[in-house]
C-alpha cells in the first residue's frame, strides 16, 4: 500500500466508473521499475507483497517470472482488488491473497523475495479523502507501520533471500539502519529517484520532520516540492560477515 503523500491523479475512477482508491502512486511505479531492473533474480521465486493494494506489483512478481506470490493486505477490499488484477494478468494459478496485519497472514513461512510500499508520510492530521484510511497510518514520525515491517523481514527471508521497499528519505536511514542491525540484517540502497510532492501534503506534514528535511531530502522550487526516495534492499548478513 502507498501513503497519500504520493498520490497521482486526485479523481482516478475503475473501468466502472468507481474511484479507485487502490490506483498505483509513483512510488508504485518506482518500485515496478526496479524490480523489472532485477527481474533475472526474481524467476522462480516465492514473492511476497506485504501490502498488496491493487495487486500490480504482485503482478509484476509475476510476469518476472516468480513461481509464486503471495499478497497480504489490512483491507479487504485491497484483496478483492488483487485477486481481479491477478486474474486478469494471468498469474491466478500461482497466487495467494491473504487479508490480515503486517506479518500474521504468513506466520513462520519464508520467501525468497518481499516487497512492499508502505505508508510512510509523517502526519498527525493526515487528508486523504479519496484513500481508504489506512493510506495515511504511518504516524507523526512516519514509522508507525515501517518499523514492524523491519522488525519482522528477517523472520521471513529464506535463506539467500531479499527484501525490496520504498523509503523516503525523510525517514531517518540511521534508524532504519538500527532496526535492521539489531535484527542481525545488512541493507543497501538500490535506486534513488526524486518524487513530484504535492504542496498541499506538506501543509500536513509533521512540522518538525518537515523542518529538518528541507533541503536535505525535501526541495521546494517555486511552488512545486519534491522528495528523495529510495528502494532499500534488505538482506541477512552472509556467514562469517
Amino acid at each position: 500500500m502507498s501513503d497519500c503523500a504520493e498520490t497521482p491523479a486526485r479523481h482516478a475512477t475503475t473501468n466502472h466508473g468507481v474511484e479507485d482508491v487502490f490506483r498505483p502512486s509513483d512510488y508504485t511505479s518506482f518500485l515496478i521499475e526496479t524490480l523489472r531492473a532485477n527481474r533475472r533474480r526474481l524467476r522462480g521465486a516465492r514473492a511476497l507483497e506485504v501490502g498488496c493494494g491493487s495487486g500490480v506489483i504482485l503482478a509484476c512478481l509475476g510476469a518476472a517470472g516468480a513461481s509464486a506470490i503471495c499478497g497480504t493486505d489490512v483491507e479487504r477490499a485491497a484483496i478483492e482488488t488483487s485477486v481481479e488484477t491477478i486474474r486478469a494478468s494471468g498469474f491466478a494459478r500461482i497466487a495467494e491473497l491473504r487479508h490480515g496485519d503486517m506479518w500474521s497472514p504468513v506466520a513462520r513461512r519464508k520467501f525468497d523475495i518481499i516487497v512492499a510500499n508502505l505508508p510512510h508520510f509523517p502526519s498527525f492530521r493526515p487528508n486523504c479523502p479519496d484513500r481508504l484510511a489506512s493510506w495515511s497510518s504511518a504516524g507523526p514520525r512516519g514509522r508507525g507501520l515501517l518499523d514492524r515491517f523491519l522488525d519482522g523481514v528477517g523472520e521471513h527471508l529464506a535463506p539467500g533471500g531479499r527484501a525490496m521497499i520504498t523509503h523516503s528519505g525523510f525517514l531517518d536511514l540511521a534508524e532504519t539502519d538500527a532496526v535492521l542491525s539489531a535484527n542481525g540484517l545488512a541493507w543497501h540502497i538500490a535506486a534513488t529517484r526524486l518524487l513530484h510532492l504535492p504542496t498541499e501534503k506538506l501543509r500536513s506534514m509533521t512540522h518538525g520532520v518537515l523542518e529538518a528535511e528541507l533541503g536535505r531530502s525535501i526541495f521546494v522550487y517555486g511552488a512545486y516540492a519534491f522528495v528523495e526516495v529510495h528502494i532499500v534492499e534488505i538482506s541477512q548478513h552472509e556467514a562469517g560477515g
